[in-house]
């Protein structure tokens, strides 16, 4: 038995293996307890490391080259999930904003390095790590429907002046700290840094725009387009004595426009959040010294004036903007929440820091403690005060309806594409399709895609060109049957998801209408289904569907909703035809927290009934606000007394690289009733 832990733990791939079981099992038993995932990730790092089990060494070959990894990948999220279209809009505020976020807290950590000892490098090192934020509660405001909000626009786009700028003292500091480092050699940094961005930015920039025109439907090589651009920034970036984390969060930028919000940006995202990413929290964990680490909270006066330090200067550079662009206090208590998490560059920049030996092992815990409480204390008030937010009324949700489409579509009736594949779900698809185009004076286009060949004479492909016909036979008739239009059509296509999308541009669709898909096998979760894509991709919105009878007999519906925020009303639309054609009733849910006072309550009520009211008629539609403390537990045993749940999509969106869960996901796995999933189209920034 000696022996063979003696071989194993000469077996690089071994600690591969111990690091895949911990990031599969313990964040899940962590979020269970209430905790974040992140935290389980660091106390796995502990109990595996030198202070633990001594099953992991943070210097060993394997953890060294996961771990550099991992915090490159990080920096490279942190910078792809920047919005610059965002930051263009408001980008002289937003530079002003990030003066302020940037320098207030600067002064306050270099004057905190300064009162405990440090020299002026390492002290202005710690004043870097103040500077910058990461945008944990980005989730948040874009479940609440509130992006389009100046203040968190302006907070948004800051993100890029501290984070290249925390970065960039970093670089500097590192330098110093290495010896002979003079005014020379600083101009010079200066200028291979200059040179270097600008090689990065634009040169990347132009490079991915050309490829991906060239690749547009290999998301495979597309994907790996993205990887290499990453790590060669990396490279680049110590090739003229910068961290590789510059580099990483620089190519972030570059790439950023390329990608765009579409399927392979999820993809990038996918790897990053469930493998190297955590294994980097995890390496963290093992450098954490237990006692040393329980000493310096027992002392705790370092570790205080560190997260008091940084909460303070945050909200001081939030009033300071908050003062000058004459925004209000809900306002600026938003643009402190969201600029006060310490989490991507700041743990990036510290670890460098640490393994210079310009930084302590006392600053290195303080500063995993400020991330534990700013990545816990952001996202709490931005949820408490971001609800309020004021948006301009021209949102996403005004040029986008059933009834029509985006000012650049403008189609001639209502069209419906109905992706027909399963024999099984085809007759309730089409009948869902009819009662929408029945009221709207349209047709259906039922679509079969059938998988191209190389030769085209293939026996396979003339077997699916027989079945696709079949399909498309029986959705005619059906659609003859209830009194609607049917246009059938059958492409050849490498792609379904590809197909159902270009095939609804060409017909000027307003509504795609697809069944339920399973996320089955490696590939699936890997690289996402048909479904996936179409929601990523299509112009128009997608209406996913489960329904386990005909749409016919739907009389009770039930819609869910997060926040009385115009935006979270969209699914209102889709059930007005649905009550209109079947005299059905419908029900808008918002589940509150269980201490909500009955006057908040009654405002949310009378709130969603003013906002309801611009699709359905006072009288047609019941409005409940329920206290509860778990809400998909409330969602889920009031959807029994309904026929069908219709919920809003939202795509998964990361923080710092770590996904973050979605309500929707729960529910569809506790609902018993038939269910749509309504998607919205996905944006592209502007200018890629």
């Amino acid at each position: 038995m000696q022996h063979l832990m003696e071989v194993l733990a000469k077996e690089p791939i071994v600690p591969f293996v111990i690091l895949l079981v911990v990031i599969l099992a313990v964040p899940p038993i962590f979020e269970r307890l209430k905790l974040p995932g992140l935290v389980g990730l660091l106390a796995a790092g502990v109990l595996l490391g030198d202070n633990g089990l001594h099953v992991l060494q943070t210097k060993s070959a394997t953890m060294e080259l996961l771990s550099d990894i991992g915090v490159v990948y990080l920096m490279f999220v942190a910078g792809l999930e920047i919005d610059l279209a965002q930051f263009r809009k408001t980008k002289n505020k937003s530079i002003g904003f990030g003066s302020f976020t940037f320098m207030v807290p600067m002064i306050f950590g270099t004057a905190v390095g300064r009162i405990f000892g440090f020299d002026w490098n390492a002290s202005i090192l710690i004043g870097s790590l103040f500077a910058s934020h990461t945008l944990l509660a980005y989730p948040i405001i874009s479940r609440l429907g509130v992006i389009g909000n100046e203040a968190v626009v302006v907070t948004i786009g800051a993100t890029i002046f501290t984070d290249i700028g925390a970065l960039l003292v970093l670089a500097i500091c590192v330098g110093i700290h290495q010896g002979n480092f003079t005014i020379v050699k600083l101009f010079s940094l200066f200028a291979s840094l200059f040179v270097y961005s600008a090689i990065v930015l634009f040169g990347f920039d132009w490079a991915g725009k050309q490829y991906f025109r060239r690749n547009g439907n290999n998301e495979g090589n597309q994907f790996l387009f993205v990887l290499l651009a990453v790590f060669v920034a990396a490279v680049g970036a110590q090739a003229i004595g910068v961290e590789k984390i510059v580099g990483a969060f620089l190519a972030g930028l570059a790439v950023n426009d390329v990608v765009g919000e579409g399927p392979v940006k999820e993809k990038v995202l996918f790897v990053g959040s469930v493998l190297f990413i955590p294994i980097f929290f995890v390496d963290m964990g093992l450098l954490i010294d237990l006692p040393a680490f329980i000493k310096s909270i027992t002392s705790f006066w370092l570790m205080m004036a560190i997260v008091v330090g940084l909460i303070a200067s945050k909200f001081l550079a939030a009033f300071f903007a908050a003062w000058i662009y004459r925004y209000n206090r809900r306002e600026m208590l938003t643009m402190w929440s969201l600029s006060m998490p310490q989490v991507a560059a700041t743990l990036a920049a510290t670890l460098v820091g640490y393994r210079e030996g310009l930084l302590t092992e006392g600053v290195l815990n303080s500063v995993i403690v400020l991330m534990l409480v700013t990545s816990t204390l952001g996202p709490l008030i931005t949820s408490r005060v971001a609800p309020g937010l004021k948006v301009p009324e021209t949102s996403l949700e005004d040029d986008l309806t059933l009834e029509g489409q985006p000012t650049t579509i403008a189609p001639d009736r209502f069209t419906a594409i109905v992706p027909v594949y399963n024999p099984r779900t085809e007759r309730h698809l089409i009948e869902m399709a009819a009662l929408l185009v029945r009221h709207e004076a349209g047709r259906i286009v039922p679509l079969s895609v059938v998988k191209a060949h190389t030769q085209m004479d293939a026996p396979q492909l003339e077997a699916a060109f027989d079945r696709g016909e079949r399909l498309l036979h029986i959705a005619t008739q059906l659609s003859q049957k209830l009194a609607v239009e049917a246009e059938p059509l059958l492409r050849i296509d490498d792609d379904f998801g590809q197909a159902i999308t270009r095939a609804s541009r060409e017909q000027k669709a307003s509504l795609i209408i697809m069944g339920w898909g399973n996320r089955t096998g490696l590939r699936a979760r890997l690289f996402g289904n048909a479904i996936d894509n179409v929601l990523w991709s299509s112009h128009c919105p997608v209406a996913v569907t489960r329904l386990l009878d005909s749409p016919l007999k739907i009389q009770r519906i039930l819609i869910p909703i997060d926040n009385p925020t115009s935006e979270e009303l969209g699914p209102v639309r889709f059930a007005k035809i649905l009550a209109e054609t079947n005299q059905a009733r419908v029900t808008l849910m918002q589940v509150s927290d269980r201490g909500t006072s009955a006057a908040q309550i009654e405002s949310d009520r009378a709130q969603l009934a003013a906002l309801a009211a611009k699709w359905m008629p006072e009288g047609k539609l019941e409005i409940q606000v329920l206290p509860h403390e778990d809400v998909v537990k409330a969602i889920a045993t009031a959807a029994r007394s309904y026929d069908l749940v219709i919920l809003r999509f939202r795509p998964q969106r990361t923080a710092a690289g770590l996904a973050i869960g979605d309500v929707t996901n729960q529910l569809v796995q506790q609902l018993t009733c038939s269910v749509v999933m309504l998607g919205e189209p996905q944006r592209m920034p502007v200018g890629s």
